[in-house]
């Protein structure tokens, strides 16, 4: 894998360290969990969906918090201290039910308006609502309102 330095860029820019933090971290894929499994869904033009698969694991398990621009889901369960004649012998155990951390970076204006837990997924609701501000809008071209027009200042000598 290619490296790239940016520390030149660094010192001569100034606001935009969240971009190269994020490339930073963009750098490092190869070292990202693979655990839990997850989808990313666009189901609406500015509503999309994660779906993480947490099989065994109870709502009160999981925690979902976003902070800045970063959503981190969170899973732990209690081990089960089963003794005595309802206790039950596992012989393989293959669904993985330990610890996780997920993050993921979202863009501007997008936040999360609910989450649900249905049959082993927890599913994620976004949606990426830009302010009227930010909208593109389309100026009509016509005649300037004259009250409204820059002033010119007249720069000639008098002769």
């Amino acid at each position: 894998m290619r490296q790239f330095d940016l520390s030149p860029l660094y010192r001569s820019t100034i606001g935009f360290d969240r971009l190269f933090t994020m490339i930073d971290q963009a750098a490092g894929l190869d070292a990202a969990p693979s655990y839990p499994p997850y989808d990313i869904e666009r189901t609406g033009e500015d509503v999309y969906r994660i779906s993480i698969a947490v099989a065994g694991f109870a709502e009160k398990d999981l925690s979902i918090e976003t902070k800045e621009n970063t959503l981190t889901i969170r899973g732990s369960r209690e081990a089960k201290a089963e003794t005595g004649a309802g206790a039950v012998e596992v012989l393989y155990r293959g669904i993985a039910g330990r610890a996780f951390e997920r993050r993921f970076q979202l863009a501007d204006h997008v936040h999360v308006t609910g989450a649900a837990l249905e049959n082993g997924l927890l599913h994620i609701h976004l949606l990426r609502e830009i302010p009227e501000a930010r909208k593109p809008r389309q100026i009509p071209i016509g005649q300037a309102d004259p009250g409204q027009a820059p002033q010119t200042v007249s720069t000639q000598r008098a002769a």
